[in-house]
C-alpha cells in the first residue's frame, strides 16, 4: 500500500481574502451596472403609465360627474 503524502493546510492571509473579495465585487458591479440601463427604463415606463392612467380615470370621472347648467331667458 502506498500512502499518500499528506500536506499541511495553506494559511489564508488576509491579502488573499481581500484579493477573492475584489475579484467577487468586481463581477458583481459588472453586473449590476449591465442591469442598471433596463431597470431604469421600466422604471420610466411605469411612472409614464401610471399618469396616463390617473389622468384618464380623472378624466372620466370628471364627465360622470359634470353637471349641466342650463340657463334660459324669459
Amino acid at each position: 500500500m502506498s500512502a499518500k503524502a499528506v500536506e499541511a493546510p495553506k494559511k489564508i492571509s488576509r491579502d488573499d481574502i481581500e484579493a477573492k473579495f475584489e475579484e467577487l465585487r468586481g463581477d458583481v458591479d459588472a453586473r449590476a451596472e449591465a442591469a442598471r440601463m433596463p431597470a431604469m427604463a421600466i422604471a420610466v415606463g411605469a411612472a409614464v403609465l401610471t399618469v396616463c392612467v390617473a389622468y384618464w380615470l380623472g378624466r372620466r370621472r370628471g364627465k360622470k360627474r359634470q353637471m349641466v347648467l342650463e340657463i334660459r331667458r324669459i
